[in-house]
This record gives structure tokens, sequence and C-alpha cells, in this order.
């Protein structure tokens, strides 16, 4: 005997827009990089437009993990048939032409560009090194000694925790700001004995 199926009744669900889902389900996703979008051809398939402008689609495919069981086979191949092994290398070596070049250019040129630093030092420590700089200027073994270095950081550590806050423009010109040395004119000796103190002896 026969088990007898039940068919659900379909209905229609008036909440779905289709013509909505149908364009979701189409999109491949916003390009937000500028070349690239200009660049794109709504005609063709991502991974064509990737391959006109010389970009990978995946990465895997373009930089291959090294196989050394496949790399000892076409070696052995080589040396039995050397005529062979010479036409398949000069087969593979053929790479399609890049259409829009232009298009690598911009992006390699947008990597190399400089960015602005946003490397900021946090406040406790911002408060630590600025109430040993107003307490002990620039002599760091004296701050090596005080009570408040808690964690027993050498004067090498120090200074060099000082050289960061000092390389940070935005909180040492905050500093400079607050003590009113920023507007102050620049004295040749106080400059020398700064930079002595940042360029001590490591004995």
């Amino acid at each position: 005997m026969k088990i007898k199926k039940q068919h659900r009744k379909k209905k229609y669900l008036h909440k779905l827009n289709r013509k909505r889902m149908h364009l979701k389900q189409k999109s491949t996703g916003e390009v937000n990089c500028k070349p690239i979008k200009d660049a794109w051809d709504f005609k063709k398939s991502s991974l064509r437009n990737m391959k006109d402008m010389g970009l990978a689609n995946d990465p895997n495919k373009v930089i291959k993990i090294p196989n050394f069981k496949q790399d000892k086979v076409k070696l052995a191949k080589k040396i039995v048939n050397q005529e062979e092994s010479d036409e398949e290398s000069e087969e593979e070596t053929i790479q399609p032409a890049v259409v829009k070049k232009e298009v690598v250019e911009i992006l390699e040129k947008e990597a190399k560009a400089p960015r602005p630093r946003r490397f900021m030092l946090p406040k406790p420590q911002v408060e630590f090194i600025t109430y040993l700089l107003d307490k002990y200027g620039h002599d760091y073994k004296a701050m090596e000694k005080d009570r408040k270095n808690y964690y027993q950081e050498t004067w090498k550590q120090l200074r060099a925790k000082i050289k960061t806050f000092m390389g940070i423009p935005k909180q040492y010109s905050e500093y400079l700001a607050a003590r009113g040395l920023l507007d102050k004119e620049d004295d040749d000796e106080e400059l020398k004995k700064l930079a002595k103190g940042l360029i001590v002896d490591d004995d």
C-alpha cells in the first residue's frame, strides 16, 4: 500500500516584492573603487572585466601555491622529453593582453601615495610622558628612578617612548601649546640640548 502524499496548496505572498528580489539576486554588489567603476563594462561578466583591467578575480589562481610533487613530475618530464617540455613551456608563458592598463597604473599610484599618520598614544601614556617631561626635561636616567615608573622601565625604554610621543605632531603640538612653548621663538642652545637629550650614548 502506497503512502499518499499531502500537497500543500501554493499561496501567493503579497508582502514579497518579486522584482526587487530578482534584482537583488542578479546584482553583484556596488563597486566602490572609482578607477574600476569608471572602466567597468556592464555588458561583460565580472571575470571578463577584471581580465581586461589586468586584475585578478581569484588570487589563488594567479599566485599558485607551489606543489612539490608536481614540480618533481615536471622536472622528470623535462629530463625524459626535452623538446616536448620546451613546447609546453612556450604555451604556458602566453598570457592574455591587458586592454585597460591605465586602471592598474592608477591603483599602483594610489597604493604608493603617502598616507597621513593616524597612530596615537593612549591617554594614560601621554599623561605619564608629559609628567616626566615637565619634571625632568630630558634627563632620562632621573626618570628611571621616579616613583611613578611602576613598570620599572629603563631609561632607554622611556627615551624611546618620548621619541614616539614627539613624533606624533597632533599630540606633541597640544602639549607644547598647553605649556606655552608653541609660539615661543626657537633658541639655538635649547634645540641643541634637546637634540643631545634624544641622541644620548647607549653606554
